[in-house]
């Protein structure tokens, strides 16, 4: 049985923890409202973005774009993974991290070299722990991506897939279905499935449409836009699956801790009404000893 210095030491290590936990669960709060404002945003751009591009590319019909088209054969395979920089966010790194390895040993079964996109300093680590060497690492910038950030790995994405060095462009993040739960999301960047954007949207808009200086021409700028548009959403909507995560998990941990120091006080107050019957009991004995 541990006595009461021992009692009372451990229960102000947790008070003091819990402190941190709940400073930590108020900070992801206040950051969550920036960061969904900033999806909020940033979602109808997006969206219309896509509409778009499903409805000139029904236009146009079958278009010769390079980042349309499929190729025959699938050997290299870029996976652009979003974690965060830090961690005390649950399994919002762990989830991800595990499905980019999983995937990864898939695509080697079928005989594909996967190259990775490291975003996020957890991913840094993490595949650099497992001898896999990023094309591209961002550190520093999963609590507040930045455009140049998309438009590196668009850029990247784009001249690989033309080039023919690249096969398939995979995105994998966290997406923040609401403030307390966040949905993990795989999704095929490149080639451009407009048939499955089509379908998602409205369809082509009614009536006639005069392209200027042609409906290719227009489609060929809108696609390398479209990928950079894509790549940045993921971007902020893990970033605001981040701060989700961490909201969680910090009050999680409050709430841990508080039971922990309930739990250790009861203790303290059981030894100490022990420590008191034993003194009274000695007392009373000396007593009796005494007058006998």
């Amino acid at each position: 049985m541990p006595n009461l210095h021992d009692i009372e030491r451990r229960i102000n290590s947790v008070n003091s923890t819990k402190k941190i936990t709940r400073t930590m669960e108020m900070v992801a709060a206040a950051k969550i409202r920036f960061a969904s404002e900033r999806v909020e945003k940033a979602t109808p751009y997006s969206d219309s973005m896509a509409e778009m591009l499903a409805d000139v590319a029904t236009r146009v019909g079958g278009a010769e774009n390079a980042l349309l088209k499929k190729h025959d054969e699938v050997k290299n395979v870029l996976l652009v993974v979003m974690v965060s920089d830090r961690g005390l966010a649950g399994g919002f790194n762990s989830n991800i991290l595990r499905e980019a390895e999983h995937l990864m040993k898939a695509k080697a079964a079928e005989g594909a070299q996967c190259h990775v996109v490291a975003c996020g300093k957890k991913a840094i680590g993490y595949f650099t722990y497992r001898n896999v060497t990023p094309v591209l690492e961002f550190a520093g910038l999963s609590a507040d991506p930045t455009v140049e950030e998309a438009m590196t790995i668009a850029q990247y994405a784009i001249s690989g897939y033309t080039e023919g060095a690249l096969d398939e462009v995979v995105l994998l993040y966290n997406h923040p279905k609401n403030a307390a739960e966040q949905v993990m999301r795989t999704e095929m960047l490149l080639p451009v499935d407009t048939s499955a954007l089509a379908q998602d949207g409205e369809g082509a808009t009614s009536g006639d449409v005069d392209f200027e200086p042609s409906a290719e021409a227009v489609l060929d700028s809108l696609l390398p836009a479209y990928v950079q548009t894509m790549v940045y959403h993921a971007l902020i909507d893990s970033a605001a699956g981040e701060q989700g995560a961490r909201r969680n998990a910090m009050k999680a941990a409050t709430d841990n801790a508080n039971e922990m120091a309930e739990t250790l006080t009861r203790m303290y107050n059981r030894v100490r009404q022990g420590a008191i019957t034993t003194e009274i009991n000695e007392i009373v004995g000396g007593a009796a000893a005494l007058e006998d």
